[in-house]
């Protein structure tokens, strides 16, 4: 018989644990269920009676299963409802004077019911509630349509007290995939003790068939769908089990019943106000998913509860974001009806942006709990899910300002659409990034408004996976889908949801399957592509009428005070629609998602307009440069290589030179100095892609043990953080300029791993760096280090595209500023949305990195950086460059042989980066030092027009040329040509010296890479190549 129930019930045995798949060797399941489960309780019993051979791992044969009459006892009191601890009573001991008892005992095992049979059923019930655990949510009602999309079960069955097992054979044959596993009508009135992987007992330990399956039912396929089981961790399991199984637990005051209608009424009176006043304009609006506003609110309330003061939402445009600014965010009405006004004049600067792409920052009462909370609503692009990644980087900031190290005080709530949360690849990027230990923000709550379609598309031409959720699976994020037409369902979901990121700090996704009652936005006909689906919309009624049918039904409010509630919400909107009329000006700056107190005036200006030198002392210097040459910890044992590097740091501090990289430790330090802190972030750059930084010390013999000497510079320093990203651009670029957004006082660098890669960014430059300040009246200082230079690595390994970097700048090019302007530089980079340079010295770098903290407001800035320049014997800066009263020069002129006789010069070379250095080393070699000059632009963008006219007027013989390394079409040369001509009134041409136009940012073969060289560098040193073409 051992053998036989090995091999019968070993499908079945998994049930009761975590694992996935049956055990092989039952004595190891043991262990990994805890010894809880009924199996092992049994299995211990037959240990106890040599049926299990210890050493074997699995049954041996026993002689006979009915030799024993404590099975018989156990089975009998299992039946009988007693508990399994207590249902075993240990066998009579066996001695020749207790044979006849033996034998008679075993005639009266051999007249109960199959043994074989009890067990087997026990553990198929084991294995059912598994089934509904797993696969329950396949069969939930969930989609208040009634269309589901989601084609698991076309009819799903009605439960109720009277379950009939003919009606449940179908679905439970689904369930548990091909078999009911033997039971069968006789066994629904069967008493089954239950597993401790379940809570639908609540006191009682053991339940008929009968019950066991209506409770399964009440839980798992009803109007939540709850998808957990492939978490990894029993105790989460256990948690979330509890929260969904447990009888009765679902239950609402009537209080808080009553404060759902009001908020359900608010949610949909405000979309159907907007509709009656502005019924021809587009503002997607949350038609069929009002649900939305009572789940915030029900998340932000159990999280204030639970100690949260900070929140920071991102959503789409869609979904009803002016709903969620007004019933939410708490946005004045009178503010969001005005935007509706066509003839409002903007007071602000820049191009400003639709109404439903607005952000918004408010501090205020949470009244369920009467404690503050402030509420950050990012502004956002129309491309969606661009704005996750953002969003955690500004709360992760936020949680870091505060000390938050656990994410207690500061949280975020990101809200997706389906179709965009299954399609959008920076969803997978930003989940990625949530348990890494510098990304990490403990946890957010994703909401999906799964209204069932996107824009047109149907979810089977949308995506592969069941659910659009489905992503949310490879970090164990429990996912609860809910069915959006039951507010109270929906409102414990969201509870639940609360309370998991607040017990486990971890993200949790609540899927609202709701649908879209208009169009794509309110103009949009739906018919032409859904005629079915809208036809069964047309129908539905909306869930605020159901609801309060509902409530009035149960006494919890009659239809007067629910009339009351609507009259008084339409009250507000109208005397806030009045108000909106007297609004004349519209102030983008009221829309500020990020405020920055105390860093600009009252009215939002710049405290000053000129920035100090950023120079340091010398003291200063040779402090920093000896402690980014040694080991700040004893018995720290570094690689020797590393110590070959440190040392000749060293010798570079005692001669008073700086390289590369030891610059950057200068700039970086100093700031610290100054208590701003500093945050590097990117693929690779603790050591560096070129091994250059190695600012995180590893020792050679302790297991991850680290050390970061910038941390140890000074006694009251501000923090230094340094960290490798995950492999991803978009999502890594999005969460630092995020991070940027918290606050003034921090320098926040992204670096790629070659200025190549960023273009897998390009929705985060487009769409945020670059407009971002003239969109939303949002200034951010991040700085982006972009490796760049052509040395024969390839198109991919070669350009950072400064092209494109260089449209986007909004100077004119046609139009010269007036250059007698006081401090010009820097009303220049005040006006400009970015800033883009291309330094070809440490010192300079050294200079723009401290600038970009001392300008008296902040702007993005985008550095093309070096790669062979990093140890190039000619890249190195003295001291002297770099002490104070020195500032970063915007244009290096040329100091040699040619400006001591500028008449002489019969060429102005004009340059930016490493081609600098390939210049100088050929026209050294032509012996035409004194006939060619060299310039070099190191700010290109706000272009320098006052720098660069002195320059040319200095040479008044010489003819211009621009010199660039990239090929024609790309690089500098279409940026720069047109205002060097602004910049001389277009008194002479000025021709070009560099490689054709391509295709390609570079040759893949080395020959051909040095070919194109020297054919630039020819054109650039022959000084009679333009004069056929003049």
């Amino acid at each position: 018989m051992g053998r036989s129930l090995e091999l019968r019930s070993s499908r079945t045995a998994w049930a009761t644990c975590e694992t996935a798949s049956p055990p092989k060797v039952f004595n190891k399941k043991i262990s990994m269920c805890g010894g809880t489960c009924l199996w092992s309780q049994l299995l211990r019993r037959l240990k106890q009676e040599n049926h299990l051979s210890p050493g074997s791992g699995g049954y041996s044969e026993p002689r006979s299963c009915h030799s024993t009459p404590s099975w018989d006892i156990f089975f009998r009191n299992t039946n009988a409802g007693a508990p399994p601890g207590t249902a075993y009573q240990s066998p009579l001991p066996l001695s020749r004077g207790s044979l006849a008892a033996v034998a008679h005992a075993q005639s009266l095992v051999e007249a109960q019911p199959n043994v074989d049979k009890l067990v087997e059923d026990h553990l198929a019930v084991q294995s059912l509630i598994r089934a509904y655990q797993v696969r329950g949510h396949h069969i939930a009602k969930l989609d208040p349509l009634g269309i589901s999309c989601v084609n698991f079960d076309d009819a799903p069955v009605t439960v109720s007290s009277n379950v009939d097992l003919a009606v449940f054979k179908e679905r439970l044959r689904m369930l548990t995939v091909g078999g009911f596993y033997g039971l069968d009508e006789s066994d629904l009135d069967k008493v089954f003790h239950l597993p401790t992987t379940t809570f639908i007992g609540g006191q009682e330990s053991a339940l008929p068939l009968r019950e066991i399956i209506r409770r399964l039912e009440m839980a798992y396929c009803q109007h939540i769908g709850v998808e957990f089981m492939f978490i990894n961790d029993l105790e989460q399991c256990q948690w979330i089990r509890q929260k969904f199984e447990t009888p009765g637990i679902m239950q609402f005051t009537n209080e808080e019943k009553r404060t759902l209608l009001a908020r359900l009424v608010r949610s949909t009176r405000f979309e159907e106000f907007l509709q009656r006043k502005w019924s021809s304009e587009k503002r997607f609006g949350l038609e069929g998913c009002e649900v939305l506003i009572p789940a915030l609110k029900t998340i932000i309330d159990k999280s204030s509860e639970n100690g949260v003061d900070y929140v920071i939402m991102g959503m789409p445009h869609r979904y009803g974001r002016l709903n969620v600014l007004a019933n939410v965010i708490r946005k004045e009405l009178e503010q969001i009806f005005c935007q509706f006004d066509s003839k409002l004049e903007a007071a602000d600067e820049g191009s400003g942006d639709v109404k439903y792409h607005l952000g918004m920052y408010h501090r205020r009462i949470n009244r369920v709990t009467d404690r503050n909370i402030t509420l950050s609503l990012v502004a956002n692009p129309s491309h969606l899910e661009a704005a996750d990644p953002v969003v955690m980087g500004k709360t992760k900031a936020e949680q870091f300002y505060c000390g938050d190290t656990e994410g207690k005080k500061v949280m975020s709530i990101l809200l997706h659409g389906d179709a965009a949360f299954a399609g959008q690849g920076i969803v997978y990027e930003t989940f990625h990034l949530s348990d890494l230990p510098s990304y990490t923000t403990h946890g957010t709550v994703h909401v999906v408004v799964n209204n069932q379609i996107g824009f047109t598309t149907d979810p089977r031409m949308a995506r592969s996976s069941p659910y659009p959720t489905d992503v949310a699976r490879v970090v164990n994020a429990p996912i609860f889908h809910v069915n959006s037409d039951d507010p109270e369902a929906v409102m414990y979901v969201c509870k639940v949801a609360a309370e998991w990121r607040s017990t486990f700090h971890k993200d949790v996704v609540v899927d609202l399957v709701c649908y879209r009652r208009n169009g794509h936005n309110e103009m949009d006909e739906p018919m032409f592509t859904q005629p079915l689906m809208y036809k069964q919309i047309r129908k539905q009624k909306p869930v605020l009428q159901k609801y309060a049918e509902l409530l009035v039904s149960q006494g919890v409010v009659n239809q007067p005070e629910y009339e009351e509630e609507i009259s008084k919400y339409d009250k507000i909107c109208e005397e806030a629609f009045a108000r909106s009329k007297d609004e004349k000006i519209l102030h983008i700056k009221h829309w500020l998602d990020s405020p920055w107190p105390g860093f600009f005036t009252l009215d939002g200006q710049p405290r000053s307009m000129s920035c100090p030198s950023t120079g340091l002392t010398e003291d200063i210097l040779t402090h920093i440069g000896n402690v980014a040459s040694s080991v700040p910890v004893e018995n720290f044992t570094i690689h020797g290589g590393l110590s070959r590097i440190l040392k000749t740091r060293g010798e570079m501090v005692k001669n008073r030179t700086v390289d590369w990289a030891l610059a950057e430790y200068m700039a970086f330090g100093s700031l610290l100095k100054e208590g701003i802190h500093i945050r590097l972030s990117g693929q690779d750059v603790e050591r560096g892609t070129f091994s250059h930084r190695h600012h995180v010390l590893h020792d050679q013999n302790v297991d991850k043990r680290t050390c970061i000497p910038m941390n140890h510079l000074w006694p009251n320093q501000a923090p230094y953080t340094v960290c490798n990203s995950s492999l991803s651009e978009y999502g890594v670029l999005g969460f630092e300029l995020g991070f940027a957004m918290a606050s003034p006082n921090a320098l926040v660098l992204w670096e790629a791993q070659f200025g190549d890669f960023h273009n897998t960014a390009q929705c985060i430059i487009d769409q945020f760096i670059c407009p971002g300040q003239a969109k939303w009246v949002r200034q951010n200082g991040i700085v982006l280090l972009l490796p760049h230079g052509m040395e024969g690595m390839g198109p991919e390994h070669s350009s950072a595209r400064p092209e494109r970097f260089l449209q986007m700048c909004n100077d004119d090019p046609d139009v010269l500023p007036d250059l007698q302007e006081a401090n010009f530089d820097i009303n220049q980079l005040y006006d400009c949305n970015w800033v883009v340079v291309n330094c070809s010295t440490p010192g300079n770098f050294f200079h723009v990195l401290r600038r970009q903290i001392l300008l008296p407001f902040r702007k993005p800035l985008i550095i093309f950086t070096p790669k062979s320049l990093l140890r190039h014997p000619e890249a190195r800066s003295s001291f002297d460059e770099m002490l104070p009263g020195t500032h970063f020069q915007r244009v290096i002129p040329e100091d040699g042989p040619a400006a001591q006789n500028p008449e002489n010069v019969k060429r102005l070379l004009f340059c930016t980066g490493k081609v600098y250095y390939d210049l100088t080393r050929e026209r050294k070699a032509r012996d035409m030092v004194g006939q060619v000059a060299i310039t070099r632009i190191e700010q290109l963008s706000p272009f320098p027009f006052d720098l660069l006219l002195k320059e040319v007027q200095k040479y008044p013989n010489a003819e211009l040329a621009w010199c660039q390394e990239e090929h024609k079409n790309q690089g500098y040369y279409d940026y720069v040509k047109p205002r060097l001509r602004t910049t001389i009134s277009r008194a002479k041409p000025v021709w070009y010296a560099g490689r054709d136009p391509a295709a390609a940012p570079a040759t893949g073969n080395k020959k051909t890479h040095l070919t194109e060289l020297q054919r630039l560098l020819d054109t650039a040193f022959d000084l009679d190549v333009f004069k056929n073409l003049s």
